[in-house]
């Protein structure tokens, strides 16, 4: 913290259940109960699970992708005077592919107090349960819908020797392994679904065992995908036809 922020509040950048309640810490419901203003992505969710941990005392201010900017300098004001905020997403560690990188990026930049109340996030969760490789890995965050940016990410995603790991809405997984299946049909790919829910999954294969998998079925919200291509693979270096890139 910067000498002249010595009496101004702390911005507590805290990591919520991804599913399972039971999963936040003791010191994240410590946190939630004490802090004056808790910034979340959406005040809905993030009342009931404050009304869940009996931690339901503080202001809620919604701060999503659209009203961040507004949102910082309103926070900011807030650090000045001396209160404490605590920020959550929707679910998981915030701006890990969630709001908050601008918030947080602006109060280090003023010299507040930025500290970090770690727990639950879905990308750490699946690779440790993936059976991957874990030793040198990569987040990829959200991939492009179509066109060369998917090419781009493709790629990177099937660079060898190191585990990529990424956050996809379910029903694109099935056109995502088909690109897979083109650029590295030997890779071994994990998709981790409904982490720590009651239905929690993990499908395991090659794109095409997945996509044999997945024929028929309907999955809905969100996955965690991870990727990995042995240094050795002879995977398939095929440039997207026309009719891939313009799709």
């Amino acid at each position: 913290m910067s000498p002249d922020r010595a009496h101004a509040g702390t911005l507590y950048v805290v990591a919520t259940p991804i599913g399972d309640v039971g999963d936040i810490s003791p010191r994240a419901v410590e946190i939630l109960s004490s802090v004056e203003f808790v910034a979340c992505e959406d005040t809905r969710s993030a009342g009931r699970l404050l009304s869940a941990v009996s931690a339901s005392g503080a202001k809620l201010l919604s701060c999503f992708e659209h009203n961040e900017e507004r949102r910082t300098a309103q926070i900011l004001d807030l650090l000045e005077r001396g209160a404490d905020v605590a920020l959550v997403s929707e679910a998981g560690t915030p701006t890990v592919s969630d709001p908050g990188y601008r918030l947080v990026s602006s109060c280090v930049a003023e010299g507040f107090r930025v500290s970090p109340i770690p727990g639950p996030c879905a990308a750490v969760a699946a690779l440790s349960a993936s059976g991957l490789p874990t030793d040198r890995f990569i987040f990829l965050g959200f991939p492009a819908k179509k066109g060369a940016k998917l090419d781009t990410f493709i790629a990177e995603a099937i660079a060898p020797a190191r585990t990529s790991v990424c956050y996809l809405p379910a029903r694109r997984v099935p056109s995502f392994l088909e690109k897979l299946a083109q650029r590295a049909g030997d890779a071994q790919v994990v998709i981790a679904r409904e982490l720590t829910k009651t239905y929690e999954e993990f499908l395991r294969g090659n794109p095409e065992t997945l996509l044999q998998t997945l024929e028929g079925r309907t999955l809905r919200g969100e996955c965690t995908l991870l990727v990995y291509v042995a240094p050795s693979s002879r995977r398939q270096r095929r440039a997207p036809s026309a009719e891939h890139r313009s799709s």
